[in-house]
């Protein structure tokens, strides 16, 4: 029976929701882009308080403490049924946000207010986002609707949540797209749904609440409010719509056109079409020079331009596969040169010696070459740091002998003052100048010593270049095979896409 019964609501629903035909009213809606005029107003609404209106939305509060704002419509509706949707985002940096955003119906515009950014004790509908728990029960964020006839005064402590008609749970913090909140009210039966903004789907509702029996006043105002407190988010609103509910047969009544006025209607637009058919008729005899004979060779159909778009990419495709090819030949011109040379070795070719000495051959293989080994090279490199190693003490000892000579010519200076020019050169002033005579023998010494220096034992002279690489011939062969699976791999893409290009030519 049970069954019966919910069967019998839903058929009912769905009819009347057939039956339903929305009429978008601009009037009491916004959005953007280009919300905001030159004067930085906004057409059919104002707004207030901390509110920013931009381009393309209308900051309502921002992520600052303490802060309130609201948007209101100029003029009270003129229809009973309607349905709202309002688009907003609401983020802010931490995990917990406040106070929250609502949705207003009203009797009158109401201005700053306790009770999210708007007046308490209204006289209307209320839905209220609110993003603070303060009664402290962890069911924030939550979305609910409050209706007041304007006696009763709205309970922060507890959030409302015993003057309620309806609500439910959900998270409208930080979403990746635009939150969704759309508000019905028809037959007085008034229905919320949620778009938490997962997805981009524009239409991907979901049931908040659904309250019969709900009564509100006519003639009301649509607004929206936020506020902020000890915590702060950002409130933007993006858009708000608003749609008047209606009949079908109804509002098929009301715009039917009578049979008298129909046929008026024809007889005028065959007049006025006679006439225009008969100034294009005098136009063309008066002026033939500048009549157009023909229109439809100056633009192109959707066909033609199709098969513009087919033919260029097929021209694409038809350079891209030259360049290919091109590339393609590059590749087998140096693979039948490697070859070349492969078979050239492997026949037991001759090559001469770094020195110029008598031709080497290991069997037919390749040849051994004489080149410098690796102690060679060691010894070589420790002979120039040793050269190096000298440099740096000659340049030394000449920077101390150097210093030396100064001090000489100081004491020297300084004797010939005192002695008034008769004194001879004093006997530290001479055992100074021996130690710089042995120390220059020294010198003389060490250089000779470096410019005679033979080479070590065994040292050879490093080779010129040679004319024959010096890769092993299993590093060699790896190559040749892996350019072989390259060269096989990319002809069998080449045929398969040339498979697939044959349906265009």
């Amino acid at each position: 029976m049970v069954a019966r019964l919910f069967l019998l609501f839903l058929f009912i629903f769905v009819i009347n929701a057939a039956n339903l035909k929305p009429r978008f009213e601009y009037k009491y809606s916004f959005k953007g882009p280009h919300l905001v005029q030159s004067d930085n107003s906004i057409p059919f609404w104002e707004y207030g308080g901390d509110a920013i209106a931009s381009a393309d939305n209308i900051r309502i509060t921002p992520s600052l403490r303490s802060k309130k704002g609201w948007a209101w419509t100029k003029n009270p509706i003129t229809f009973d049924q309607w349905s709202v949707e309002c688009v907003f985002k609401v983020t802010g940096r931490g995990r917990i946000g406040a106070d929250g955003l609502a949705l207003w119906y009203t009797t009158q515009k109401s201005q700053e207010g306790t009770v999210y950014g708007s007046m308490d004790m209204w006289n209307g509908l209320g839905v209220f986002m609110d993003s603070f728990d303060n009664d402290g029960q962890h069911n924030n964020p939550y979305i609910m609707a409050m209706v007041n006839d304007g006696t009763k005064q709205y309970d922060h402590q507890s959030d409302g949540a015993q003057q309620q008609i309806g609500g439910c749970m959900r998270d409208f913090r930080n979403k990746p797209y635009p939150v969704r909140v759309k508000v019905e009210y028809y037959n007085r039966i008034l229905t919320v749904f949620i778009n938490t903004g997962l997805t981009n789907n524009k239409d991907d509702f979901e049931l908040c609440l659904r309250q019969e029996n709900v009564d509100l006043p006519k003639g009301g105002y649509f607004g929206v409010s936020a506020a902020t407190g000890g915590l702060a988010d950002d409130h933007d609103v993006v858009a708000f719509l608003t749609h008047s509910l209606h009949d079908a047969d109804q509002l098929a009544a009301k715009t039917q056109v009578s049979e008298q006025e129909r046929q008026k209607y024809e007889n005028e637009f065959d007049t006025y079409y006679k006439e225009l058919e008969k100034n294009k008729q005098d136009f063309k005899e008066q002026h033939p020079d500048q009549v157009r004979q023909d229109y439809e060779g100056e633009f192109d159909n959707q066909g033609e331009r199709e098969l513009r778009m087919i033919f260029e990419g097929q021209n694409s495709i038809h350079h891209a596969v030259k360049e290919l090819r091109k590339t393609l030949d590059e590749l087998l011109g140096r693979q039948e040169m490697v070859l070349t040379r492969v078979s050239q070795l492997s026949t037991g070719g001759a090559v001469q010696a770094p020195q110029g000495g008598a031709q080497q051959q290991m069997g037919g293989g390749v040849p051994m070459l004489d080149t410098i080994k690796r102690h060679e090279v060691d010894r070589v490199m420790n002979n120039q740091n040793d050269l190096i190693q000298s440099a740096r003490e000659m340049r030394t000892l000449l920077n101390d002998i150097q210093n030396r000579a100064n001090v000489i010519q100081q004491n020297m200076g300084q004797g010939g003052g005192a002695g008034g020019g008769g004194g001879g050169i004093p006997h530290h002033t001479q055992q100074a100048i021996s130690e710089l005579q042995e120390h220059m023998k020294y010198v003389r010494q060490d250089v000779v010593n470096l410019v005679n220096r033979p080479q070590a034992a065994g040292g050879v002279a490093c080779p010129p270049p040679l004319a024959v690489s010096c890769i092993t011939p299993t590093l060699f062969f790896v190559s040749i095979i892996a350019q072989f699976v390259l060269l096989i791999a990319y002809m069998v893409y080449r045929s398969n896409k040339e498979a697939q290009a044959k349906k265009f030519y």
